[in-house]
């Protein structure tokens, strides 16, 4: 914490506290610190506001300051340059990465969430190359790469939902990336699909004519935000007892379709994964195809004073 700025009460063991220094204190331990001159006569009033705190310094991404961090925000692919770091009062960086979500299947199966992989690595100095998967594609950054979401019915980070088709019996949801995803639920040969896998649990399974949910997604401990929900199942059938469609995994996961009889009189299309949270796409139903997943994301957090 820094020095305070003014006032006539600045003892000699504050500066200590700040900067070390060993007893009895000398004066001259502390020549050029904290902006001081180098040599030379100094007083007290000469720290007033200084602090000892040395932070990583960085370019690159979309940069927010919360409380003593910043928060650096990648949505798309850049470069992350670290200029200093091995001298920094603290190195270690938080990070969150997140692969692009994938499609719901024509055949109704909800798509998974793309991976979600979060922790911490001491930075180095050097370029960061930061890359943001796409629907469907992996997202990597400072020595971590997390795998896209599987489409309906494909295994990925989050496995896809189960592809509904005609002609009865079932079909398992794929798997998903251990640490990174679940798997995607159960849909059934009646044209219902399974939703797909989410960061925080499994895509649910079809239920009479009714898609699977997508599975819950999982939030970053850091800002407490959930990302990476699975698309939900869709479905081929009207409402009749109602609504057939599975809904999206919270963090993102797109709703699946109702391709026939839906409400209103009309089909409804599938939605998409939000963008930037990994969300899988919704399941389509015969005719109707599935929605996109969302694009992923990558955020670090260092600390940049006390």
């Amino acid at each position: 914490m820094a020095i305070q700025a003014d006032g006539d009460d600045l003892l000699f063991s504050e500066i200590q506290t700040e900067y070390g220094g060993s007893n009895p204190i000398s004066i001259s331990e502390y020549y050029g610190k904290g902006g001081v001159t180098g040599s030379g006569e100094i007083s007290l009033s000469d720290f007033y506001g200084t602090s000892n705190y040395s932070p990583i310094s960085s370019s690159g991404g979309s940069v927010s300051t919360s409380g003593d961090y910043k928060f650096v925000t990648f949505t798309s692919s850049a470069t992350w340059a670290v200029t200093a770091a091995a001298g920094a009062a603290s190195n270690t960086v938080d990070y969150v990465v997140i692969a692009g979500g994938g499609a719901g299947a024509t055949a109704c199966g909800g798509g998974g969430a793309g991976g979600l992989l979060s922790g911490t690595v001491t930075a180095s100095t050097q370029d960061y190359t930061i890359t943001v998967g796409g629907a469907g594609s992996n997202s990597s950054g400072v020595g971590v790469t997390s795998t896209r979401g599987g489409g309906g019915g494909a295994s990925g980070g989050s496995g896809g939902g189960g592809n509904g088709t005609a002609g009865g019996g079932t079909r398992g949801g794929a798997s998903g990336t251990s640490g990174q995803g679940n798997s995607g639920g159960t849909g059934s040969g009646n044209a219902v699909g399974g939703g797909g896998g989410g960061k925080g649990g499994g895509g649910g399974s079809f239920s009479s004519t009714k898609g699977g949910n997508g599975g819950s997604g999982g939030a970053w401990s850091v800002n407490s935000t959930t990302y990476a929900g699975g698309g939900g199942g869709g479905s081929a059938h009207g409402y009749g007892g109602g609504d057939p469609r599975g809904s999206g995994g919270s963090g993102g996961g797109g709703t699946g379709a109702a391709a026939i009889g839906a409400y209103s009189g009309s089909r409804v299309a599938a939605g998409a994964g939000s963008s930037n949270t990994g969300g899988g796409g919704g399941g389509g139903g015969w005719y109707m195809g599935g929605a996109s997943g969302g694009s992923g994301l990558v955020i670090l957090r260092y600390k940049f004073q006390n």
